[in-house]
């Protein structure tokens, strides 16, 4: 665990003060057990005393009862910080998980190629322009309704989000997942279970006066589902597609990603989320990586897959694979997809158990980004625009666009 804290550029003391804890929550238990067996022990006696030695029976019964109070409120004080230093831990990071910080990533494979549009004798229109001339994005009235990282998506850019939407729930429907429509406000312990309200926490949407977070993604509220439960194993895997709109403070990202609809404080989003066997629990992680580099391929996106170093996992991953397209205006891959191994960490603080015959056990639990909408649209209208303002449609996404296979700039 310690090891686990300085790859993650955690707060390695965290470990001894919590195993501190814990050996007092021991010593304490203990305590109060031995004081509380004398008690009752006690309390058989003195109704069989008379005289001096009732007296005294009946005086140490009294400084009995202090003690086992105190006993059992030195319990309960070394429960609650034994719980409170052991939420804030991390996963155990997985140990072939290159480390360091967000920059020391491995990157594992490369597909598609990207276009030369120098070759092809125009320069490349951003996102956000192209949103304009094909009245999909309106990002001042969403300043000037919502501030900013707002936006609209109007006509064609509407449409196409219900077009990814449709596409991303009908993929993951043939792959097995259930799909899902998931609540956007969660009780603290839903977000406190999943890892979110750790260094994650500053990104956090909390309605104070009802006590209810806003969830940065449906990964909250699928991996919450089965809180307080035993499975049967029988029944793993299972599985769930979610959909939902996600809230992020994208606080620290000051001045980052600012034009357009790349960073935004809120998108929906499709999210795969799966509960296993722990023992299959690192082959669901590659066939969550192989449907979401399926669902790139589609689209006929370049993009590169990395292993992320152990500073930039995040609470609850174990071991987390992203998908970057390419974004020709920034010319270079930026994150559209996640997939992440989270082993027993979060079934662990949901008190999600799986039953193989006698024995109940945590069971693992895993998350996989299908289609994050905003950013999948900043890599469709770079990547497949044309000299005039126009978009071709991917194949793939054509019959949940009318048949489309072009997007056109609106006039005027």
């Amino acid at each position: 665990m310690r090891a686990s804290q300085r790859a993650r550029g955690e707060d390695v003391d965290l470990v001894d003060a919590l195993l501190s804890a814990d050996e007092r929550r021991r010593s304490s238990s203990v305590r109060f057990d031995e004081l509380r067996s004398e008690q009752k022990q006690l309390g058989k006696l003195i109704p069989k005393a008379s005289g001096d030695e009732k007296a005294d029976l009946l005086k140490r019964a009294g400084e009995l009862s202090a003690a086992v109070k105190a006993a059992d409120a030195a319990q309960d004080e070394a429960a609650d910080e034994t719980q409170r230093l052991l939420l804030k831990l991390g996963n155990l990071v997985h140990p072939d998980v290159p480390v360091g910080g967000e920059d020391d990533f491995t990157v594992l494979e490369t597909v598609g190629t990207i276009r030369d549009f120098e070759a092809e004798g125009f320069t490349p229109r951003d996102h956000l322009e192209l949103g304009q001339l094909l009245g999909a994005i309106d990002v001042e009235r969403g300043a000037k309704v919502s501030g900013s990282r707002f936006y609209y998506l109007t006509g064609v850019g509407a449409l196409l989000e219900l077009a990814l939407v449709n596409a991303a729930i009908a993929q993951a429907t043939e792959a097995g997942f259930v799909p899902m429509l998931t609540p956007a406000l969660v009780k603290p312990r839903a977000m406190e279970g999943t890892g979110f309200l750790g260094q994650a926490a500053e990104n956090v949407y909390h309605l104070e006066k009802d006590d209810y977070y806003l969830v940065g993604t449906s990964e909250v509220p699928l991996a919450a589902y089965h809180m307080d439960e035993i499975v049967p194993a029988e029944r793993l895997p299972l599985r769930y597609a979610g959909f939902s709109p996600c809230f992020r403070r994208e606080a620290g990202t000051y001045g980052k990603d600012t034009r357009g609809i790349f960073r935004v404080h809120q998108f929906d989003k499709v999210e795969m989320f799966s509960y296993v066997d722990p023992a299959d629990a690192e082959a669901e992680h590659r066939r969550l990586l192989d449907w979401e580099k399926q669902w790139l391929t589609g689209l006929e996106l370049p993009f590169q897959v990395i292993d992320v170093a152990t500073g930039d996992l995040g609470a609850s991953a174990s071991r987390k694979y992203d998908c970057e397209a390419w974004i020709p205006t920034q010319g270079k891959y930026r994150e559209l997809t996640s997939a992440s191994n989270c082993d027993e960490f979060q079934a662990r603080r949901l008190s999600i158990r799986m039953r193989d015959g006698k024995h109940v056990k945590p069971l693992a639990t895993l998350n996989g980004t299908l289609c994050a909408v905003p950013r999948t649209i900043v890599a469709l209208l770079e990547n497949h625009q044309r000299e005039d303002g126009s978009v071709r449609v991917p194949e793939m996404l054509r019959p949940y666009l009318g048949g489309r296979d072009v997007l056109e700039p609106v006039a005027g």
